[in-house]
C-alpha cells in the first residue's frame, strides 16, 4: 500500500474544517473542486450561485477560514487565495428501509470531513 502524503500547513496558511457535513464525499468534492486556486472573493461568488446543496457547507467552511485569518493571523481579506481544498470520510450512518416480505435494504448516509486552507497571495 501506497503511503499518503500529508500536508503539512506553513505558518502563513489558515484553516478551517468541518468534520461532519451530510454528504458523500464524493459530492462535496465536486464543490471543493471548483474553488480550488481561487481568490476568496471569486469563491465566496461561485459557491453563492452554485446549484449544489453541498455549497452552502463549503461557503460556511470558507467564510469560518476567512473570520481566522482576520481575528487569529491579522490577515488582509483582499489577498488571500484558497490554497487547497480536500475533502475526506467522515462516519457511515446505516439505516435500512423496509422492503418487500418483511425484509431491509441498507442505506448508507455517508458524512464527509472538508477542509479549507487559506494563504496570502501578493498583491
Amino acid at each position: 500500500m501506497a503511503k499518503r502524503l500529508r500536508i503539512v500547513p506553513t505558518s502563513a496558511d489558515v484553516i478551517a474544517k468541518d468534520r461532519m457535513v451530510l454528504a458523500s464525499p464524493r459530492k462535496v468534492n465536486l464543490v471543493a473542486k471548483m474553488i480550488r486556486g481561487m481568490s476568496v472573493s471569486k469563491a465566496l461568488d461561485a459557491l453563492k450561485f452554485c446549484k449544489r446543496a453541498v455549497a452552502q457547507d463549503v461557503r460556511k467552511t470558507l467564510l469560518s477560514a476567512v473570520a481566522n485569518a482576520e481575528t487569529n493571523h491579522s490577515l488582509d481579506i483582499d489577498l488571500l487565495t484558497v490554497k487547497e481544498a480536500y475533502v475526506g470520510k467522515a462516519v457511515v450512518l446505516r439505516r435500512f428501509m423496509a422492503r418487500a416480505k418483511g425484509s431491509g435494504a441498507p442505506i448508507r448516509k455517508r458524512f464527509s470531513r472538508l477542509t479549507v486552507v487559506l494563504c496570502e497571495t501578493e498583491g
